[in-house]
């Protein structure tokens, strides 16, 4: 069978961008990474990871290039079938490329269909956009709850020592 992923790169530019892709489904998470690098004319050699998303495409269980866990626990794209990752029930990745540019995209399952005869997959079907020399600068909003959140506006005196209550013998 063959996977047709639409691929969006995270940005607030005017113009949208993105890849249509076809790909095994035997293939590895790492032959799409690779396809996605490709396309998007990355180089490839910089750190990737995967993450399972939801409908709302909040980030869930990492799937890592390399692992980089003390225990050697992490789940790795060399052996991670897309077949047993994404599917009608799970049709959505977000895929960060570049952990010091943080390349962002939105990787969705669009169709499942047949493989066919005299194509070479992995196959980039469709290119709209270009990409911009550096990644969209993400913004994170506070939550309104701490925005008169001062650290340093506590009332308390420190050059008065009596008041601070720690025992200065405590070693």
């Amino acid at each position: 069978m063959i996977y047709r992923f639409r691929v969006i790169l995270d940005n607030d530019t005017e113009e949208d961008i993105f890849r249509d892709l076809e790909i095994r489904d035997t293939d590895t998470l790492e032959d799409l990474h690779n396809v996605i690098t490709q396309s998007f004319g990355f180089d490839g050699t910089e750190m990737a990871s995967f993450y399972l998303s939801d409908d709302q495409w909040n980030q869930g269980e990492e799937i890592s290039l390399f692992d980089l866990s003390e225990d050697g626990s992490a789940r790795l794209m060399e052996e991670t079938s897309l077949s047993d990752t994404v599917h009608t029930e799970q049709p959505r990745l977000i895929y960060v490329y570049d952990f010091l540019s943080m390349w962002t995209f939105y990787v969705e399952l669009a169709e499942i269909a047949e493989e066919t005869e005299g194509i070479d997959y992995p196959n980039l079907m469709y290119v709209h956009g270009q990409i911009p020399d550096t990644a969209p600068e993400k913004s994170f909003e506070a939550d309104t709850e701490f925005d008169d959140f001062n650290e340093f506006d506590d009332a308390m005196d420190l050059d008065d020592y009596d008041s601070l209550d720690f025992d200065e013998n405590w070693n």
